[in-house]
């Protein structure tokens, strides 16, 4: 039976109503994509998205008085049905984190995403400017990495914003800490950071319909959307960008075995820092599709990359990777060893089996 469906601003939201989030999986912090608003949390966290009306199911509404709510700061009490995993005995849950770090992240996220946009509408007419936008975000985000690993991570599943700027930041953000792990220097860590930053600075060029890799793509639109990669490093040398950075964002669709685009390379002619935006370039795709539906969780991302992706892609940074993320990645929902559900919130690379968890209360 077909859920009916009404459109309602999200100013009227109450709680009670049932709400379809038709955003990607890491576009909201929401473990699932429809559920009924049980607190007045909630809503704030929807308002605070940006989006101005959102779609609800009238019969699925109901307008009871919610149940009295917890005094700590909680995700929503919603688990998604399937692909949980198992944490193993003994793992503790973590003291959820106060309002003022969820804050934190948001502002950082958005001040990223909006440097991002504002360096892309400038860098036909000012490149220079643009490039030295782009040394200043990177910069101030490597030296933020030095302590802030945790929160850089889990910003990644609780922020929305346009999905181009998102992509680029979270790509960023997670090649740098990809980086990191693997030993980089800081200079090496500046490069990735820049290349990882405007890998796809390419389609810009592109018409909005192409900017994303689509498989029902006509031969052409598909020889179309691959030219992003040439664009974006033309437009990289009118910035005057290192020869690193170019080759990042020239080499950001090649994978190990030759099987990518725009040049056939194998790993041994790809950078290191190539190497690992290319694998995490994917992640995020994978996680954050132009088509929301057919978004997977951040377990089941990794879990693909690991199990179909073999060959593809630099096995020393694959399992580095995999290392850093965890087996629980940020945003992945779990079953802890008394049955309980949770939600991961972060993960330390130096204990992978015990990331830092909400726990999900029933009613």
């Amino acid at each position: 039976m077909e859920i009916q469906s009404e459109f309602i601003d999200v100013d009227q939201l109450r709680i009670g109503h049932f709400i379809f989030m038709d955003l990607g999986w890491m576009s909201h912090p929401f473990p699932l994509n429809s559920f009924r608003i049980q607190s007045e949390n909630q809503i704030s966290t929807i308002r605070s998205l940006g989006i101005r009306r959102i779609r609800y199911s009238p019969g699925d509404s109901l307008f009871e008085p919610p149940p009295r709510e917890a005094t700590c700061t909680e995700s929503p009490d919603h688990t998604r049905a399937g692909g949980n995993s198992g944490i193993g005995a003994g793992h503790k849950a973590a003291p959820t984190e106060p309002d003022v770090l969820h804050r934190n992240c948001e502002r950082l996220f958005n001040d990223a995403s909006r440097a991002y946009r504002q360096l892309t509408d400038q860098v036909r007419a000012k490149p220079a400017d643009s490039r030295l936008a782009a040394q200043t975000l990177v910069a101030d985000v490597v030296d933020r990495l030095a302590g802030d690993q945790e929160t850089c991570l889990r910003l990644l599943s609780e922020t929305a914003g346009e999905r181009m700027a998102m992509h680029a930041v979270n790509v960023m953000v997670i090649a740098l800490l990809l980086g990191k792990a693997s030993g980089m220097d800081e200079l090496m860590l500046h490069e990735l950071g820049i290349g990882a930053l405007l890998h796809d600075i390419g389609k810009i060029d592109l018409p909005d319909r192409l900017r994303q890799q689509d498989d029902n793509a006509s031969a052409a639109e598909r020889n179309l959307y691959r030219e992003h990669v040439a664009y974006g490093v033309a437009c990289g040398s009118r910035m005057q960008l290192e020869d690193t950075v170019l080759k990042v964002i020239g080499q950001h669709h090649e994978q190990a075995d030759g099987s990518g685009f725009p040049l056939g390379l194998k790993n041994d002619r790809l950078v290191p820092a190539a190497r690992v935006v290319a694998l995490v370039n994917r992640y995020d795709n994978l996680c954050n599709p132009g088509n929301p539906a057919l978004s997977l969780t951040p377990h089941e991302a990794l879990s693909r990359i690991y199990s179909q992706s073999s060959g593809r892609f630099d096995g020393v940074v694959m399992n580095t990777f995999v290392r850093m993320m965890g087996v629980y990645p940020p945003g992945s929902l779990v079953q802890l060893s008394d049955d309980r559900y949770a939600l991961v919130i972060s993960v330390s690379p130096s204990r992978p089996l015990k990331p830092r968890v909400i726990i999900h209360t029933p009613g």
